[in-house]
C-alpha cells in the first residue's frame, strides 16, 4: 500500500481535507474504521495541524483514507459541548496561540483573557495578546491598554495594538506570523477575520460586523481551518475556545500556569497550599504587596472556584 504524508487543513467531523505533500493537492479523505485517538480522551481523533499518512482512495473523486497520525509536538483541546468526559481537539502542532482582545465592542474581560493564558501555559505553547481596534479607544482606554500591556509583557507575554482601519501594527502582526503555525482566538466580533484580510487580502476569510445585541458577535467559524499565508506561513482559525481546557486542572496546576505565582513555588508554609486562606501564604503576600496583580489573582481565585469570569 502506497501511503502519502499529508496535512489536516481543515476538519468538518468525519471528512477532512489533507493537503498532499508532494504537490500541494487538497484530498477529501475519512478515517479507516475505528481509531485509536492517541491516548486521549476526545471526540474527534484528529486536529487541524496534524500530520497524516493517507492512502489515495479515488483519484478521480479526489477521495483518501488516513492510515496513520504522525505524534504530535503539542496540541490544545476544549471542553467537549455533549461529552463532559471528553474534551474537543481543536488544533495540532501548534507554534503560538494569539488572543485577539478589544476592550470595547465587544470587551473582553481580564477573566477570559487570564483563562485563555492559562490554558495555553498548561499546553505549554507560547501566548500572544493582540489588543485590536485601537481607532475606538478613549484616551482613558488607550491608558487602560497600556498599563494592561505593561503586565502582561512583564509576565513575558508578546503584547501588541492593533487596528485595521489606519493599518496600524499590521507590519507587526504580519512579522509576528511569519514561518510559524499560530492559532488565533478571541471572541466573535474582535476583528480576528479582518485584521488577517488586511494582511492576506488574497485568502478573502469571511467576516461579520459584531451585532449591537449586547455587543456579541455573531460566530462565522464552525470547524477550526488552517490557512496558509505564504510558504511556511500558516494560521489556524479556530471556533469559540470559550471552553478551554480547564475541566480537569486542579488548582495546584491552574497555580502552575500563572507565571508569576510558578515563580513563589515552595515558598509558602504548606507544601499544598492553594493559595485562598492559608496562612504563611507567599502569593497572597505577594497580591498585598503589589507584586502580583489583584486582577490576575481574581482570576486564580475564579478558576479554582470553577466560576464563569470569561464574559
Amino acid at each position: 500500500m502506497d501511503l502519502v504524508k499529508g496535512l489536516v487543513l481543515r476538519s468538518t467531523g468525519s471528512w477532512y481535507d489533507v493537503r498532499d505533500s508532494r504537490d500541494g493537492h487538497i484530498w477529501q479523505c475519512r478515517l479507516k474504521g475505528k481509531f485509536k485517538a492517541l491516548g486521549l480522551k476526545v471526540t474527534n481523533p484528529i486536529a487541524v495541524g496534524d500530520y497524516v499518512r493517507f492512502e489515495a482512495e479515488d483519484e478521480t473523486q479526489n477521495f483518501g483514507i488516513i492510515h496513520e497520525i504522525s505524534p504530535r509536538e503539542n496540541y490544545v483541546v476544549r471542553r467537549s459541548v455533549h461529552k463532559t468526559a471528553h474534551a474537543h481537539l481543536i488544533a495540532a502542532n501548534v507554534d503560538q496561540a494569539i488572543l485577539i482582545a478589544t476592550l470595547v465592542f465587544p470587551r473582553t474581560s481580564l477573566g477570559f483573557i487570564d483563562r485563555f493564558l492559562v490554558a495555553i501555559e498548561s499546553f505549554r505553547i507560547p501566548g500572544v495578546l493582540i489588543f485590536n481596534k485601537q481607532d475606538l479607544l478613549n484616551d482613558d482606554m488607550k491608558e487602560f491598554q497600556a498599563e494592561l500591556m505593561e503586565l502582561y509583557e512583564g509576565l513575558g507575554y508578546t503584547c501588541m495594538a492593533t487596528t485595521a482601519v489606519s493599518e496600524e501594527g499590521l507590519e507587526n502582526f504580519a512579522a509576528l506570523l511569519k514561518g510559524k503555525v499560530s492559532l488565533l482566538s478571541g471572541h466573535s466580533g474582535v476583528g480576528k477575520s479582518t485584521l488577517v484580510n488586511a494582511i492576506a487580502p488574497d485568502l478573502d476569510i469571511k467576516t461579520q460586523e459584531v451585532s449591537t445585541f449586547a455587543n456579541k458577535g455573531v460566530h462565522t467559524t464552525t470547524f477550526a481551518e488552517m490557512f496558509e499565508l505564504e510558504p511556511g506561513t500558516f494560521i489556524i482559525d479556530s471556533p469559540g475556545i470559550k471552553e478551554l481546557g480547564l475541566s480537569d486542572m486542579k488548582a495546584e496546576e491552574i497555580a502552575h500556569s500563572f507565571p508569576e505565582m510558578r515563580e513563589l513555588l515552595n515558598q509558602c508554609r504548606f507544601n499544598n497550599c492553594q493559595h485562598i486562606n492559608e496562612p504563611g501564604c507567599a502569593v497572597k503576600d505577594s497580591v498585598s504587596d503589589g507584586e502580583i496583580a489583584i486582577s490576575r489573582y481574581e482570576s486564580y481565585l475564579s478558576m479554582v472556584g470553577d466560576q464563569d469570569n470569561r464574559k
